[in-house]
């Protein structure tokens, strides 16, 4: 197992050691279809430094907030490295997110500076700004306009402003320098909760935690110097940050994809040999379709971390191993425990390999089962709530305190909410949300079970099994499913499918057939979303 450095570097003295060991390298990529642009670390770090005295001069020091609302550009990664240089902390806003979404986050975080992209894409962010900045309670704030790697800021700044200046960063080259102190124990960065019981929280962590995880993973996973990794995923969510924040500490080079065409993510995979690849299944998925199209030559890839959110891991690894002779483990992680807390070893048995858990990245992070409703330790491979310590875990939620004294027990350890099961061995295995799991006939059932009979059915193409309860409190399994084209299976026959290798309190009372999923486009990939099937399910009889 990894052990995480101690003492762990900043993030600047870690950037300055992997500059000094090849100055000229290139450490990102930001691809773009008009003509990719690189920055070599020293450039990186030289923009890095003079973004911080920009951010100095402008009045930002220890503890503020700074909100970076841009796509996968290499400025995100310079925002968060010259922030952390005063001690203060980034919140990432998704490109993707509403009026609603970004008043809420403005209201928690307050941030004292906001980076906006301008003209990405066609996207409207300027008026979405001034109207998240009005329903919002907290001071506008000074806002600095991006442009990005391939244009220049606009010439009239005014119509961005929001009542408190603005502004258009310049970078030159100014020398490197050290930041203003340690900083360590100071938050760094903050990134969105799911929301799946209202509006997300903000999960915030502190340098050495975010530094150190990044160097265990780097190790764990064997990044070394001019690997190239694919950064698919927004910077802005847990996933997509961490990934870029390994690729660093392992000497990589970050392929910054801002947005996601898998003709062009498969060209530029090709193109700069990608060999490490971090996503949700759901990209995955149509990553292998189009390449059925263009057959790129993927052969440097060799390994593949991917999140199953659409139970399709197990689907996509044999085609990576037998194309390109690449790896596909399943991963676990969150926004308060940080993405790629675990992984599966390449050498796990099937299909063990592709399901949520495994080996922690490093021996600092601590993990317990515990039975949900007493909090009492539960024996080695009995399913309950898994339960975290150690330096990955959320220090803060900001702006709001009771969810951070609700969210650990009296003892400290962190309560996830994820029902799982640690081995004697120490390695994790995810079985669900506790609010997921289906007590059927006395028996607790994981729907994921239920799922992956359904998905061995060629005509289903994605499926999804929640709970609803009769007029007696009795919990049945509702199975919903989109065919696959040309597709024409009744409901009994499914039935009779999961039959034929289930038990038969796990054979779903109803299959419905729908058109596609209800999805929630999150910062880490598409979800479907539970809570709508569920309210759909309620109609239904049983």
């Amino acid at each position: 197992m990894t052990r995480r450095p101690d003492p762990v570097p900043s993030l600047h003295d870690l950037l300055v050691s992997w500059t000094d060991r090849n100055p000229h390298a290139v450490a990102v990529i930001d691809a773009d279809a008009g003509g990719d642009k690189a920055l070599t670390r020293t450039q990186l770090l030289q923009r890095s430094c003079d973004l911080r005295e920009q951010l100095r001069t402008r009045g930002v020091t220890t503890d503020d907030c700074v909100a970076v609302w841009l796509p996968n550009w290499s400025d995100a990664l310079c925002w968060q490295i010259a922030a952390s240089g005063l001690g203060a902390h980034i919140i990432g806003v998704n490109t993707r997110y509403n009026v609603d979404e970004v008043a809420h986050l403005l209201n928690c975080a307050r941030p004292k500076v906001l980076a906006i992209a301008d003209g990405f894409v066609g996207l409207d962010l300027r008026d979405r700004l001034h109207k998240s900045v009005k329903a919002s309670t907290a001071p506008p704030p000074l806002i600095a306009v991006v442009a990005g790697p391939h244009r220049p800021a606009p010439a009239e700044l005014s119509p961005y402003d929001c009542g408190n200046g603005v502004w258009a960063p310049e970078y030159g080259e100014r020398p490197i320098t050290p930041p203003d102190g340690d900083f360590g124990d100071r938050l760094m960065t903050a990134f969105t909760t799911s929301g799946s019981t209202g509006m997300p929280k903000l999960a915030a962590h502190d340098e050495n935690g975010v530094v150190g995880h990044a160097i265990a993973v780097a190790e764990r996973i064997e990044i070394r110097d001019g690997d190239a990794i694919e950064c698919m995923l927004p910077l802005s969510g847990v996933f997509g940050f961490m990934t870029a924040m390994a690729t660093m500490a392992g000497g990589g080079v970050c392929l910054l994809e801002p947005v996601f065409k898998e003709p062009q993510i498969l060209a530029n995979m090709a193109k700069y040999a990608v060999t490490h690849i971090v996503a949700g299944d759901d990209m995955m998925v149509r990553l292998r379709r189009a390449w059925q199209d263009t057959r790129e030559d993927l052969s440097a890839w060799r390994w593949a971390g991917l999140a199953d959110f659409m139970g399709k891991v197990a689907e996509i690894a044999p085609w990576a191993h037998d194309n390109f002779d690449a790896a596909v483990v399943g991963l676990y992680g969150s926004s308060e425990v940080f993405s790629l807390l675990c992984s599966r070893d390449i050498d796990d048995p099937m299909p063990q390999r592709f399901t949520p858990g495994g080996r922690m990245m490093s021996d600092q992070i601590k993990v317990r089962v515990v039975d949900p409703e007493t909090d009492e330790p539960l024996p080695d491979g009995t399913d309950g709530e898994l339960q975290f310590g150690g330096p990955t875990v959320v220090n803060a939620y900001l702006g709001n305190p009771d969810a951070a004294r609700a969210s650990f027990t009296p003892d400290g350890w962190f309560k996830s909410g994820d029902l799982g099961s640690v081995d004697a061995d120490g390695r994790m295995t995810y079985v669900c949300r506790i609010g997921d799991v289906l007590r059927l006939k006395g028996y607790l059932v994981d729907p994921y079970e239920i799922e992956i009979r359904l998905l061995a059915h060629p005509q289903i193409e994605t499926t999804k099994v929640v709970g609803i309860k009769d007029a007696d409190g009795a919990e049945h399994a509702v199975a919903y499913a989109v065919l696959a084209a040309g597709g024409t299976l009744t409901e009994s026959e499914v039935q009779h499918w999961c039959r034929d290798s289930l038990a038969k309190y796990k054979v779903p009372d109803r299959v419905q057939f729908i058109d596609k999923m209800p999805l929630t486009s999150g910062t880490n990939g598409d979800k479907i979303r539970t809570a709508q099937l569920r309210e759909w399910a309620q109609d239904l009889t049983v």
